[in-house]
């Protein structure tokens, strides 16, 4: 890693995806700033533009290459800029093809952050596009690198990489490698210098960390580590995602129940409400399985929320295996859900399966869906109207203006008018009236 030199110009990063993506963007802000970086919140200012691409969606890719295209407009103007792809995306060799066509002059894969100082230096030197991807099983974690969050009072901590369940819709265990898990000290560290930095709340992530410790000659599980991370005095909630079905342990349910750190909210995927499509999708369990494991939680976790993943329009999904989907909604009642429709992705065991629908019948059946599970979402939230809250003040809304928004327990956000002094603070707040996707509240008591 290069010392911290004089300013070398500005930096804009683009990230797409998911939680993970946020927390590399952030280790890559650290890595450039340290170069001598100095951000820009605006893209045409930027000598270095960084994207950090997600591969699970088309959705997603079609927008990366709707930016570049702007952005080589941009590169047209200021030859000396650098443009450099990372993430996801750029784990795919059909994409690097495409890639070369676009003014693209770095190019490095998920597992090569830390190598993005070399690659700058290299480029600048001698003026080649660059590749860099580690494709040979899967690097050790570098780990310790430098990182820059935005000034928060929640922040994300990886404490996995990887996924070793090969769903058969998912290009992830081929973009992001095998499950590695991260040195318990090593997670323990990083949070603490969080809490120095005035962080009250962190979440862990992994592709599935209910599977997290395997392979760690520390024998310590999820549970341990949720337990482990509750005794830093001064981190005041823990929250995770994404959980598997297939994992989720007894022992960790307990761990969640008894800890009153980790936050009664709880993201299990379910993909599918079918058996047969659920075994087409290689999840590894059935919908009585999952079913057994929600309600073990409810009857656990009082008051926990339930969230999801579900995808429609699978190939070879059935109207029956629709119908059997929107049941397990109705028996579960998710307090709320990520829908989606398949999306083809190449390369994966599902693009291959035949009986692949129409894009309308997709779209109608996630039309479907989103209505069922929005009343059910608008039933649970309205019955919370009345209710005192415990939330964690986060900043003003972005959506209404001059308010704060805040996050209750059960990852719901709570909309309501306070002084800026609150931003950080966990205050309890009366909840008046309720949306779908939103609580809005009036303070009740401040510490």
């Amino acid at each position: 890693m290069e010392a911290r030199s004089e300013t070398r110009g500005s930096y804009h990063i683009l990230t797409y995806g998911c939680q993970m993506n946020v927390r590399d963007s952030e280790i890559l802000a650290g890595i450039v700033e340290g170069m001598g970086y100095i951000m820009t919140p605006h893209l045409d200012e930027a000598d270095l533009i960084i994207f950090n691409t997600c591969s699970v969606r088309h959705s997603a890719e079609n927008k990366v290459y709707g930016k570049l295209g702007e952005v080589a407009r941009l590169k047209r103007k200021n030859p000396d800029m650098i443009i450099a792809v990372g993430g996801c995306m750029a784990q795919l060799e059909n994409v690097r093809k495409r890639l070369k066509k676009q003014q693209v002059d770095i190019v490095f894969g998920t597992q090569n952050l830390d190598e993005l100082p070399q690659l700058i230096a290299e480029h600048q030197q001698s003026g080649r596009n660059l590749v860099k991807i580690y494709e040979e099983g899967d690097r050790e974690i570098a780990d310790n690198l430098p990182s820059s969050r935005n000034k928060g009072v929640s922040a994300f901590v990886n404490i996995m990489y990887g996924c070793n369940n090969f769903c058969s819709y998912c290009i992830v265990p081929y973009t992001r490698g095998r499950e590695r898990s991260r040195q318990p000290d090593h997670i323990m560290a990083e949070i603490r210098d969080l809490l120095r930095q005035g962080y009250k709340e962190v979440t862990l992530l992994g592709q599935n960390v209910n599977s997290y410790g395997k392979g760690l000659e520390a024998g310590v599980d999820f549970a341990d580590l949720l337990s482990m991370v509750s005794r830093i005095d001064g981190i005041e909630r823990i929250r995770f995602t994404t959980s598997h079905p297939r994992d989720m342990s007894d022992k960790l349910i307990d761990t969640i129940a008894q800890e009153p750190k980790v936050c009664e909210h709880i993201h299990v995927a379910m993909q599918a409400g079918s058996n047969r499509i659920l075994q087409l999708m290689n999840r590894g369990y059935t919908r009585e399985h999952y079913l057994e494991r929600t309600q073990r939680i409810r009857e656990k976790i009082p008051g926990v929320a339930i969230s999801t993943d579900i995808i429609v329009g699978f190939p070879g999904e059935s109207e029956e295996d629709f119908q059997d989907t929107l049941d397990m909604v109705r028996k579960v009642r998710f307090d709320s859900a990520f829908t989606f429709m398949y999306s083809v992705r190449s390369g994966t065991k599902a693009a291959s399966l035949d009986h692949h629908l129409p894009l309308e019948v997709r779209r109608q059946r996630l039309l479907t869906l989103n209505e069922l599970q929005y009343s059910i979402a608008l039933e649970i939230n309205q019955s919370l109207v009345g209710s005192t809250q415990e939330v964690l003040v986060e900043g003003w809304s972005k959506t209404d203006k001059g308010k704060l928004s805040s996050r209750t327990r059960t990852n719901r956000i709570v909309i309501f008018s306070g002084p800026e002094t609150l931003i950080g603070k966990i205050i309890n707040v009366k909840i008046k009236e309720a949306t779908t996707f939103s609580l809005f509240g009036e303070i009740m008591q401040v510490d």
